[in-house]
């Protein structure tokens, strides 16, 4: 199986991180610009992180809740704050910080609970590059909404394919 949307997203997200460091990198025009952008039909949009600009971008398009998936660290690309921010905007904010290295059960049990309970019409998900939500989203697809594996794995392949213990955390089959 190729790598190539793994590595666009590395690539990616390193270029982002870059861009955010200086005047050029501080957000685009809509919220299609948000670096790994992925909306998943019926269920809520999902990207890397958002520059602090293009959180409003995210409130002008209509999103009411956003859950974050990376700690809040400058390796992770975070936005200072970022709590603060959507506070600010009139954006309810959850934040469960999965630790690349070690996705657990119980952040998949949080990250369910806290899709479930929010109860609004439009939702963003991200983390630093759109990998962990990737996955996340993958796997409750196919566990808590049984939607069609083959359509939840092509939007998991249009940002990476998961190795190591990421493959193992989203369930997918050797060879498969």
């Amino acid at each position: 199986m190729s790598h190539t949307h793994t590595m666009k997203t590395l690539f990616g997200f390193a270029k982002a991180v870059f861009k955010r460091r200086f005047w050029w990198g501080r957000g685009g025009l809509a919220v299609e610009d948000v670096y790994n952008y992925l909306p998943l039909e019926g269920l809520f949009a999902t990207s890397g992180q958002p520059s602090e600009p293009e959180f409003e971008l995210i409130k002008n398009a209509g999103y009411e809740h956003v859950i974050n998936l990376a700690p809040a660290s400058v390796l992770e690309n975070a936005v200072v704050d970022e709590s603060s921010i959507l506070r600010g905007l009139g954006i309810e904010y959850t934040h469960i910080p999965v630790d690349f290295k070690a996705p657990s059960e119980r952040d998949f049990s949080r990250f369910v609970e806290a899709v479930e309970k929010t109860a609004v019409e439009k939702l963003w998900v991200h983390c630093a590059a759109n990998m962990r939500v990737s996955a996340f989203a993958y796997r409750y697809r196919c566990e808590c909404l049984d939607q069609d594996e083959q359509r939840a794995r092509a939007d998991l392949n249009k940002i990476w394919e998961p190795v190591g213990v990421w493959r193992s955390f989203a369930n997918l089959q050797a060879g498969s």
